[in-house]
């Protein structure tokens, strides 16, 4: 008889074999209990009688102690099951034959339980011990009949009896090790199925989740089963409890019935929630003549102005870029003959400061045609799940290895959880580095040190993950904090003010948001803010 195998498809392989044994072992109890009853019940006393009442007494109560105790021992004899298996199966085999020879009347029943102990062994154990463990139980079943019927003047026929079912634990040993190394074969490609379709539905996740268009699940009922980041934030940010699309949005609602009762499609744009874009929705079914499920999707206009917008700067970026490769050249040179014009021992102190000035602006031009260049051969983003406790740990300790800050400070404050957000390596350590830049420069009370923090948390417990670098400075005033993001705009005198404007935009390539936020009691803190937490989530 074969093991019973659970078809439970979230059960893992080592599960199964601990369920297949623990069935094997609660068999065991039972057969246990079944010699406790042949060698103490009264009322068996007309149909058998043990020949040896104390040695049947005495190997039931052992045997069914052994029983229990293997039962308990289930999962710890897991990992040494090739070992201890067949030693449990030769306590079953010892046990059957003390009791056949203290129970001569029912050693056929005897004999026949024996046949499911040694089945479930075969399936769980090498083609080599099953046959061992069969044939061992063969062997002491044949000595024991050709003793009785030497001895006893038993019928011959025990011989026959014994011979068939030395024929049948063998039969039942290769039968349950075929059919078990076949059924575990099936287990572990389903496994492996299980595993490729697992890893699959969580790529179609992270990309219906980094989606720009909105995607909503929505039943017969008008109630959301699904939606992606950006359905999340074009209805408004609702709360993880509000799923009845008529409550979040009555329009949209109200579309949708039009277009499943009436056929009516109406394409133009609407708002969903206070303070987001206009949207476009479209309905499809999931099933042809199916209505009991229907997505929708919620298309940004403001996403098409805004790529008409990227085509536009794309194209002025690849004129900078040109612009600023053939002034590379000029200014090489202009520099190069202020570098000999100030060798000359004849120049007079307003010629020297005039050569000096000529020097700092050529250093400064060519810090805006580098970043020119940057930003025009910058790459796409290629994100990666980081932790960022971890992340902002590393940042700290090699930006302090590589400069020497003196007696400024520069600390990483961490969360006990982790703080998990896909973003590009690279990108976010290009954009971290200059943000504590600008704060260990800028980011200080006069005649004192700069004291500046990395810190990496959640907004809250749903929102998203959020890097902010933390300075106690005098802070930015609002008209100036409000031109900080614009490129050019500087307050210093040798700055190019393309720092933040190059920050920002690796920051929207990793879909994330960079931005000021004063600190209260002085300083200034710069957000990045990498995308919101929020997964696509059935409803309970």
């Amino acid at each position: 008889m074969a093991a019973a195998h659970d078809t439970n498809p979230h059960l893992s392989a080592g599960e199964i074999v601990r369920r297949e044994l623990y069935f094997t072992n609660l068999y065991r109890v039972l057969q246990a209990s079944t010699y406790i009853g042949l060698s103490f019940s009264p009322w068996l006393g007309d149909l058998v009688q043990p020949q040896l009442p104390l040695l049947a007494r005495w190997t039931s109560v052992v045997y069914v102690v052994l029983a229990v105790v293997m039962l308990l021992n289930t999962r710890r004899a897991l990992p040494r099951l090739r070992a201890q298996l067949p030693l449990m199966v030769s306590i079953d085999v010892l046990a059957a034959m003390l009791m056949i020879i203290a129970i001569p009347d029912a050693h056929t029943g005897i004999a026949g339980l024996l046949i499911v102990n040694l089945s479930a062994a075969a399936a769980l154990l090498s083609l080599r011990a099953a046959f061992t463990l069969s044939g061992a139980a063969s062997g002491a079943l044949m000595l024991l009949s050709i003793f009785d019927v030497a001895t006893q003047n038993s019928p011959v026929r025990l011989l026959l009896e014994a011979l068939l079912f030395a024929f049948t634990y063998i039969a039942a040993a290769w039968l349950n090790h075929t059919l078990g190394r076949q059924m575990r074969a099936s287990e572990a490609l389903a496994e492996r199925r299980g595993l490729d379709l697992a890893n699959l539905a969580q790529v179609n996740e992270l990309i219906i989740k980094r989606m720009k268009t909105g995607v909503l699940l929505v039943d017969a009922g008008n109630h959301i089963h699904q939606m992606n980041e950006s359905a999340w934030l074009l209805l408004g940010s609702p709360g993880s409890e509000q799923r009845d699309l008529g409550s979040l949005a009555p329009e949209l609602s109200r579309r949708l019935y039009h277009w499943r009762n009436l056929g009516r499609v109406d394409e133009t744009a609407v708002v969903l929630a206070e303070g987001v874009p206009e949207v476009v929705p479209r309905f499809t079914r999931l099933a042809a003549n199916d209505d009991s499920h229907t997505l929708i999707f919620l298309d940004d206009t403001s996403l098409v102005s805004r790529r008409a917008e990227e085509m536009t700067l794309s194209s002025l970026g690849r004129l900078s870029a040109s612009i600023a490769h053939e002034i590379r050249n000029p200014l090489a040179a202009i520099r190069y003959s202020a570098q000999l014009l100030a060798e000359s021992p004849d120049l007079s102190a307003e010629d020297t400061r005039m050569v000096e000035i000529i020097n700092n602006h050529c250093v400064r031009l060519n810090d805006i045609v580098e970043n020119i260049l940057q930003l025009s051969r910058r790459d796409r983003s290629r994100p990666e799940m980081l932790d960022l406790n971890d992340w902002v740990l590393r940042f700290v300790e090699e930006y302090s290895e590589s400069n020497d800050i003196g007696d400024d400070s520069l600390r990483a404050i961490t969360q006990a959880r982790a703080v998990e957000a896909l973003v590009d390596p690279q990108h976010l350590q290009q954009v971290v580095w200059n943000l504590v830049q600008n704060a260990l420069r800028y980011g200080r009370m006069p005649g004192e040190p700069a004291r500046v923090m990395v810190i990496a948390r959640n907004a809250t417990e749903q929102g998203p993950p959020l890097l902010e670098v933390v300075d106690r400075g005098p802070g930015i005033p609002p008209k100036v904090a409000a031109q900080i993001f614009e490129p050019f705009f500087t307050t210093h005198e040798m700055g190019t003010g393309l720092g933040l404007y190059l920050a920002r935009q690796m920051c929207d390539a990793n879909q994330a948001t960079l931005e000021y936020v004063p600190v209260p009691g002085g300083g200034s803190c710069f957000r990045i803010s990498l995308g919101a937490s929020v997964r696509m989530a059935a409803s309970a």
